[in-house]
């Protein structure tokens, strides 16, 4: 993506469905292109690429219009997620109050949690198919669930605002962010991983995210490091600006941190190499999300008097790139965007950014993953925690040679399963070498 001359303060924009992504189809593996250094991006060219849910479910939410297209359904009918919807409909039936309904709501959004995590893990039956690491199920099962919920009229009446309170208890208890806890023993570390839903869906709805995928896969495990053993917690996020602002992160992540010895936010990045982002800058680049919003202007926080420009890494990123870690090389990324103090002109430095300087894209870009690590940097910093920290970025999850086409390729095959397995072992194995040399207390 070409770089732009600086943009005006915060703007909000809703693209019309079909206009999540751009993408790049190549003759060896599909590849999604995706806001990071270097690219402050436009809001994403218009476009009916394959998957589009333009037509679906007049009104409805553009995330849930998806669900009517073949794939997502294929994806649930093949893990055995199709099933959890409708359950979760008969359970609503039989509540007579709201107090009943948010408890059945809260029940079932942890019960589809454990389900992915279990299913990921080994545990229990596949229930289809699919390979036991997809990350997919959860993401549609969890917005089938939503839609019953923006629909569903109970006899007792039902708010907008106590429909968005039952929304709400369902994105926080299936996607782990009110489970994160760790258990008291002595000498266990505590690590914190988070991970994202899968985005620009418009572009190949057969998108997977290999971050949701290692969240599912580290959750709750014990890995045994240089320095003792460490539990893992994890937590997935969406991808969508207004609940970032909102302070879906600060929310989810203040009690854990708090408790932590070393986290790792986790997203897809770049083609075939992972990179530790060093620094992480206070600007959304205007990409649209999974509701086909777009958002340009400083990061929203609390406390904006006090916000900076940059946070910084303290993940032990020299002993993590100087580790053999897995198939993908390992990057301490630098580079950065910014508007050099006294300039109106954004330039590129390859080694962090200026005195001065306002932010225009941090190592790993001005998306939601940039903002994820800005965030939870700034949260570290704010609570005062002198705890290792930062944002790791995967390789692009790709398909096979053959399978690059969204409109004719299958959801599956050979080499995006290896792919999806080596990710998660390589970052499952960066976070042991984490632990390992940062000697926290």
């Amino acid at each position: 993506m070409r770089l732009t001359s600086v943009r005006p303060p915060r703007v909000r924009v809703r693209l019309r469905p079909g206009a999540a992504g751009v993408a790049l189809l190549t003759a060896a593996a599909l590849t999604v292109a995706v806001p990071l250094p270097g690219a402050v991006a436009d809001a994403p060219a218009t476009g009916a690429g394959a998957g589009t849910a333009a037509g679906t479910v007049a009104g409805a939410p553009v995330e849930e219009a998806r669900l009517d297209l073949a794939v997502p359904r294929e994806i649930l009918a093949r893990s055995g997620f199709d099933g959890v919807a409708p359950g979760v409909v008969r359970a609503l039936g039989r509540v007579e109050s709201y107090r009943a309904a948010e408890r059945v709501v809260r029940e079932e959004g942890a019960r589809l949690w454990r389900r992915a995590v279990d299913r990921a893990q080994g545990r229990g039956p596949a229930g289809g198919d699919l390979p036991r690491d997809d990350d997919r199920p959860l993401y549609w099962a969890r917005l089938a669930v939503s839609r019953e919920l923006r629909l569903w009229e109970p006899a007792f009446g039902l708010s907008e605002a106590q429909r968005g309170k039952l929304t709400g208890v369902l994105e926080r208890s299936s996607r782990g962010q009110d489970s994160m806890d760790f258990p008291r023993s002595g000498g266990l570390k505590r690590v914190v991983v988070t991970g994202f839903d899968p985005f620009t869906l418009d572009t190949d709805i057969r998108i997977s995210n290999p971050s949701g995928a290692i969240a599912l896969a580290l959750d709750g495990t014990v890995i045994r490091t240089a320095d003792g053993p460490a539990r893992i917690e994890t937590a997935v996020f969406p991808v969508r600006w207004q609940d970032f602002a909102d302070g879906t992160v600060e929310r989810t992540l203040s009690g854990p941190l708090a408790k932590a010895d070393l986290f790792a936010t986790v997203s897809q990045g770049r083609v075939g190499r992972i990179d530790v982002e060093r620094f992480n800058g206070a600007w959304r680049g205007g990409f649209g999300d999974n509701e086909n919003v777009s958002e340009t202007g400083l990061v929203p926080v609390g406390d904006p008097a006090s916000q900076p420009q940059w946070t910084v890494t303290s993940l032990p990123y020299a002993a993590i790139t100087s580790a053999e870690t897995g198939r993908f090389p390992v990057y301490d990324n630098t580079s950065v965007t910014e508007v050099p103090a006294g300039s109106t002109a954004s330039v590129v430095r390859p080694d962090g950014p200026t005195p001065g300087s306002a932010a225009r894209a941090g190592g790993g870009g001005n998306y939601l993953s940039n903002e994820i690590a800005y965030r939870a940097t700034l949260l570290r910093d704010r609570l005062g925690l002198d705890i290792p920290g930062g944002h790791v970025h995967t390789p692009v999850l790709q398909f096979g040679a053959g399978n690059t086409n969204p409109a004719t390729g299958t959801v599956t095959d050979p080499v995006f399963e290896q792919n999806r397995l080596d990710i998660v072992d390589q970052i499952r194995s960066i976070v042991t070498v984490a632990v390992g040399t940062a000697r926290t207390s």
